[in-house]
Formats: structure tokens, C-alpha cells, sequence
């Protein structure tokens, strides 16, 4: 399966915001510095708008936690309900055609909320209901945005694939 990954803003900026919660380094830096990395603009944050996100987020979790397609569709439809006000195909700035999911003038949490709950419904339909996911190793609280050729990730970066790994050889 392919992925055009010049389209997965949304899906990215959720797995980015969920590991930065997973991390425990959520803060107003660490959240602008996410949100400037995938092209949000007019970033406005103060402690309310960091704790709504922060709860958003908390939100965006969920698909990555199941196992069945049903389920994860579920999740993304109450994402798409709460997160989303009306979509449309744009093409500004000099990019290439997209969508938006709310209007340019809704809040940055609106737009954060309306991006990552498309961004996720577009992923999930890319990938078939699959390739969502939580890494496999203890103690890990990371997600992913499985993009692999083969569609089998199980950890969220090789690093944590080579601790799994030594950990299963040093109790065989």
C-alpha cells in the first residue's frame, strides 16, 4: 500500500501531540514548537487553550487503541462529530488542493481538532481501517501512524523495537 505522505499533515500532527502527552513533556513550548512543525498557523496558546488541547488529545488517543476496524471507526466518527464543522477542497498559499474541516477562522483549538480528526478519517480510509496502533513494547505509551510498506509496525521507533528485542532474548 502507498500513502501519499505529503497529504498525512493531520494523521502526523495527531500521533506528534499524542507521544508529546505520552511523554509527559506537554507544555506551551513543546505544544507551539509540535504545531509550528506541521504548518498551523496563527498560533494563539494560553493555559486554557493548552488545557483543551491537552484533553483533545487525551481524545485522539482512542483509535490507536483498538483492535477491531468497527471500533476504530467508531472513535474517528466521535473525533469527526466534536472536531469537525463542515469540509471543503482549498487550494491556498501555493499548495496543491486539500481540505479543511472547519473554516479559517475558527480558533487554533478548533482548527487543531478539525485537522487531526480529518486527518485521522482520511488515514483510516487510506489504510483500510488498519495501521493505527500503540507500541507493543512494556512501559512504551507511544503511538503510530503505521506508513510501512508492509503494514505489520508493532513499536513506535526502532529503538524501541531493539529494547523489546533484547529484553525477550535476555529472558530466553
Amino acid at each position: 500500500m502507498q500513502f501519499d505522505h505529503d497529504n498525512m499533515t493531520g494523521v502526523r500532527l495527531t500521533v506528534d501531540l499524542v507521544n508529546l502527552r505520552a511523554d509527559g513533556a506537554w507544555s506551551e513550548a513543546a505544544v507551539a514548537a509540535v504545531l509550528q512543525d506541521h504548518e498551523i498557523r496563527r498560533i494563539e496558546l494560553d493555559d486554557d487553550v493548552i488545557r483543551d488541547l491537552g484533553a483533545w488529545t487525551d481524545q485522539l488517543r482512542v483509535p490507536f487503541l483498538t483492535a477491531a476496524v468497527e471500533d476504530r471507526c467508531a472513535a474517528v466518527n466521535r473525533l469527526l462529530t466534536t472536531g469537525t464543522v463542515g469540509i471543503y477542497l482549498t487550494a491556498h498559499d501555493g499548495l496543491r488542493p486539500h481540505l479543511h474541516f472547519t473554516p479559517e477562522t475558527e480558533s487554533l483549538l478548533g482548527r487543531v481538532r478539525a485537522v487531526t480528526a480529518g486527518g485521522l478519517a482520511i488515514f483510516t480510509t487510506e489504510a483500510e481501517g488498519a495501521r493505527l496502533g500503540a507500541c507493543a513494547r512494556e512501559g512504551c505509551a507511544k503511538v503510530f501512524a503505521d506508513t510501512s510498506r508492509g503494514g505489520r509496525q508493532s513499536y513506535c521507533s526502532s529503538r524501541c523495537a531493539n529494547t523489546d528485542a533484547v529484553r525477550r532474548h535476555r529472558r530466553s
